[in-house]
């Protein structure tokens, strides 16, 4: 692993790389990124390159880890609500307020990468394993807390009620994306509220 700098400068010149090469993933692929590519879109030299990231590998992953930390900051004040149907409506309803606002071609910034990546190599899949599972940390959480407050019925699995939701979250972005209509992605998360509503043990 890089150098991971203690300075504000290093730290903004670093920032600078990631931004450059996650730029340049997202309008070219994967493939087409070279480190002279982000060398000149981040106006560095190779030295400095090597300096913060030991290889090409390496600053992909480390794309990958800065994109999570992205969408999760973004999505923090939400997740840390989703104790609650309430609170987990509100996040949905951010999800889709954002794909319209991209005119649902963004799609999913973490599932865009893993789309690419996923198959790389092992260190690559395992940060996808670690970014997904830190996104669907805050939820399994708070369905646990449901569940012990008695909200949401004693026999239900919420690992695999917040696994169902991600996939439902991660499938309507792609549809979203792919058809060009956020739609698509209110339709999915309807399957995860309907999963959610038999859940509870007393649906509204």
């Amino acid at each position: 692993m890089g150098h991971i700098p203690t300075t504000a400068r290093g730290r903004a010149t670093r920032g600078r790389i990631l931004d450059a090469a996650a730029d340049l993933i997202q309008r070219h692929g994967v493939a087409a990124v070279t480190l002279d590519a982000v060398e000149r879109a981040a106006g560095v030299g190779r030295s400095q390159l090597y300096h913060y990231f030991d290889d090409r590998d390496d600053l992909i992953r480390s794309v990958v880890h800065a994109t999570v930390d992205k969408v999760l900051a973004a999505q923090e004040p939400l997740l840390l609500e989703v104790g609650s149907p309430a609170g987990i409506e509100r996040w949905f309803d951010a999800i889709v307020a954002n794909g319209t606002r991209q005119d649902a071609v963004g799609g999913c910034a973490i599932g865009s990468l893993a789309s690419q990546l996923g198959g790389q190599d092992e260190l690559t899949r395992q940060a996808f394993v670690d970014a997904f599972a830190r996104w669907e940390a805050p939820l399994i959480a708070g369905l646990r807390r449901m569940q012990e407050s008695g909200e949401l019925r004693p026999d239900v699995d919420v690992t695999e009620l917040a696994d169902l939701t991600m996939a439902a979250i991660q499938g309507g972005l792609l549809l979203a994306q792919i058809r060009r209509t956020p739609d698509q992605l209110r339709h999915a998360l309807n399957g995860a509220r309907a999963a959610l509503k038999d859940a509870l043990t007393s649906p509204p």
